[in-house]
């Protein structure tokens, strides 16, 4: 157990002198505590997608980072997050995904909850009959909601409340994907799937930043997007990742493709790009699809990895979906044995966190000097007794 806050000082090195991240990063409970604070929950964390919950009173349960939480559309259409928690005694609200037609019932004393969080009914609260007490001010105890903002169907929390607005926070990449600021349409069920993930959260991060494990690890696709085929996207302290300059589109055998997303510029006829939304979300945009990948951290050696899947148009051949989707998780499911084996090197007690690539590793080096510095932002940070 790691006893005393870690050394970032060579994280921050210039990434010709820089190492990764100590080994406490990846196998240490206190040190996951600490991330979890600094970096997942004070700044803009994915939690879900919209298309969990497409139609008006749809309402589904969620476990963040321990937290109780759940989504809901509420009457006006608008997807929101709120701690799954009576304002009573505490009691879970919703146990499994389902339709509120009505209000959202505490199953333990009956308060009740309107689908936008205001208390509406606390029966018996002023004894047998008497549905009031001057002591219990509904206006004060309603659900409390969680910090929300949706981009590109992800829902992304800040649960400190402290970061500024996403819209602040990410100007630079929505203004660079701004050609893909417009509905997506989410395959279905067949472009929905889960990994479940014997690594730190953080290693799937650093593994999709770059291109460079491209031959070894995916041959099938370096066969016609090659290693020299890529760039690096780099913003730093913002955002990082990868694109390639020869996408190929998936066509059936009589020559069917996807709808093209409307009004793209010629750039995207042939190429495509993926790049990680700081902290945990990884997302790609190609000019016929996109997709989210939500990195969910379960333990400090344990990720559930929820891919989706968007399409231009909701009129796609349901059998070109499927084998896009196949396509995907294979490609997802091949970097599977690189994580899960980084995070088993990861035990090594004399390992230094490891070097990067000048040429090759720079987006990686990037999260990580991003991790460091929300870290060294909440070290610095003055914090009320406790």
């Amino acid at each position: 157990m790691q006893d005393h806050p870690t050394d970032l000082s060579a994280v921050r090195q210039p990434i010709a002198k820089a190492n990764g991240l100590p080994n406490a990063h990846y196998i240490d409970p206190a040190t996951f505590a600490e991330e979890r604070d600094a970096v997942l929950f004070d700044n803009w964390a994915g939690l879900a997608v919209a298309a969990d919950v497409p139609e008006v009173g749809d309402a589904v349960p969620l476990t963040f980072l321990g937290m109780p939480l759940f989504i809901v559309r509420d009457r006006e259409d608008n997807v929101r997050v709120f701690q799954n928690t009576c304002r009573h005694r505490g009691m879970i609200l919703i146990e499994e995904p389902r339709r509120i037609e009505g209000a959202i019932r505490c199953p333990y004393h009956s308060w009740c909850y309107s689908t936008d969080g205001r208390l509406v009914s606390t029966p018996h609260v002023g004894g047998p009959g008497q549905n009031t007490h001057e002591g219990i001010d509904r206006a004060l105890l309603g659900l409390i909601e969680i910090r929300s903002h949706i981009w590109m169907d992800v829902i992304y929390i800040n649960v400190s409340g402290t970061a500024l607005p996403f819209e602040e926070v990410h100007a630079d990449l929505l203004a660079r994907w701004a050609e893909f600021d417009k509905p997506l349409h989410h395959g279905g069920a067949e472009s929905s799937f889960t990994l479940d993930v014997a690594c730190n959260w953080k290693l799937a991060v650093e593994n999709y930043c770059e291109s460079y494990h491209l031959p070894w690890v995916h041959p099938g696709l370096n066969s016609y997007s090659r290693l020299e085929d890529h760039y690096h996207i780099e913003a730093p302290l913002k955002y990082s990742g990868q694109g390639t300059l020869v996408y190929r589109q998936l066509k059936d055998e009589a020559g069917t493709t996807f709808p093209d997303f409307a009004d793209l510029s010629d750039k995207w006829d042939t190429a495509a790009e993926y790049i990680t939304v700081y902290p945990n979300v990884l997302l790609g945009v190609h000019r016929d699809h996109a997709y989210s990948i939500i990195l969910v951290p379960q333990s400090t050696e344990q990720t559930l990895e929820h891919v989706n899947i968007y399409y231009a148009s909701s009129e796609t051949d349901e059998d070109l979906r499927v084998r896009n989707a196949v396509q995907w998780k294979e490609v997802f499911t091949e970097d599977v044995f690189v994580v899960e084996g980084m995070q088993r090197g990861r035990h090594a007690p004399i390992f230094d966190g490891g070097r990067f690539s000048p040429a090759m590793d720079g987006p990686t080096h990037m999260f990580h000097d991003w991790v460091a510095a929300q870290l060294e932002r909440a070290r610095a940070t003055p914090r009320a007794a406790e």
